[in-house]
């Protein structure tokens, strides 16, 4: 993969830190805003990579890229991951892939169209641990309730009680408890189950923004309850509940560090399959390879996913009138 990466956030250092230990993804650029020029010019130096922009269309002609890494805010996501398609270069997107469920059709229209390969990056899809996950499902016998707890008391949040609105409570950019944290907790769950049955969204508004919520997903036998509050913190876990046992993962959905299988009468085993420490590690393992082997039935399937969790995200909102 030749690589270049737009943004230069602080998910961009998080990636940066990473991808040095897969040394076959080739950094070949990095772009931004004029405002960023001087911290691109510090990441360039410290991670050897070959050129920096701050005009798009320009990095796009850039024949030694032949993938684009979009990691900017939310809101910016369809616009910038259509020019590189248009481009004729593959797209890795950060999450959420789109704002709703019509603009990612639209992208995954013109990716397959072009035979361009197009990707979310979703961490939890690709953890060992999530896989080992799955495959543990069916010792649990019948699954009844599953719980997905992802509060975290944003740092923003102060600022926004006092009128200040910044990107993550921001409607227009995206912002919002439900595409910031409780996504990862719909892709964790449509992973394993699929599209639910019916979607509704119970959340706590301010200024057109859901500051926290509690997702409902029926999957007539299946009963979830997904919480994600941005104004409110608490233990961060899931549970998995079937007749036969359960499973526990401490921690957010978007690392799943380890995880517990508790069955009916027998000691609890825990869990860990992770192959790298850093969450990021096996997805863009993964994306190198699919990339490289050119392989559109893994990429239909994955966008397939994807499709699945913005149709449950478009329809949350709408049951909460949010638009």
């Amino acid at each position: 993969m030749k690589l270049a990466i737009v943004g230069a956030g602080m998910i961009v250092k998080d990636f940066l830190s990473m991808i040095v230990e897969i040394p076959e993804i080739k950094l070949q650029a990095i772009i931004g805003t004029d405002m960023d020029i001087d911290v691109m010019n510090q990441l360039k130096e410290k991670y050897s990579i070959k050129s920096v922009y701050t005009d798009l269309e320009q990095s796009l002609a850039n024949e030694d890229v032949d993938t684009v890494y979009v990691a900017v805010p939310n809101h910016l996501h369809y616009s910038f991951a259509k020019r590189a398609l248009q481009a004729g270069k593959n797209v890795i997107c950060e999450k959420p892939f789109t704002l709703n469920l019509r603009e990612l059709e639209e992208l995954r229209s013109i990716a397959l169209e072009n035979n361009l390969v197009l990707l979310e990056a979703i961490t939890n899809q690709y953890l060992s641990n999530y896989k080992g996950i799955q495959d543990s499902l069916k010792k649990l016998g019948t699954i009844k309730v599953i719980e997905c707890n992802y509060s975290q008391y944003s740092s923003r949040y102060n600022a926004f009680k006092e009128g200040t609105i910044l990107p993550a409570f921001n409607p227009k950019f995206g912002g919002g408890a439900l595409m910031d944290l409780n996504i990862y907790n719909i892709h964790f769950v449509v992973g394993l189950l699929g599209m639910p049955k019916k979607v509704n969204y119970f959340a706590n508004i301010a200024h057109e923004v859901d500051t926290s919520g509690v997702l409902v997903m029926d999957y007539e036998s299946i009963k979830v309850v997904s919480i994600g509050a941005k104004d409110s913190t608490a233990d961060i876990h899931s549970t998995i509940q079937g007749e036969d046992g359960s499973i526990v993962i401490d921690g957010p959905t978007n690392v799943i560090d380890k995880y517990t299988v508790h069955l009916n009468k027998q000691q609890a085993v825990q869990e860990d399959h992770k192959v790298n420490g850093h969450r990021m590690f096996e997805e863009f393992k993964t994306f190198n390879k699919v990339i490289a082997e050119h392989d559109m039935t893994f990429v239909e399937a994955k966008l397939n996913h994807s499709l699945k969790v913005m149709q449950v995200v478009d329809l949350a909102r709408k049951s909460a009138g949010l638009s």
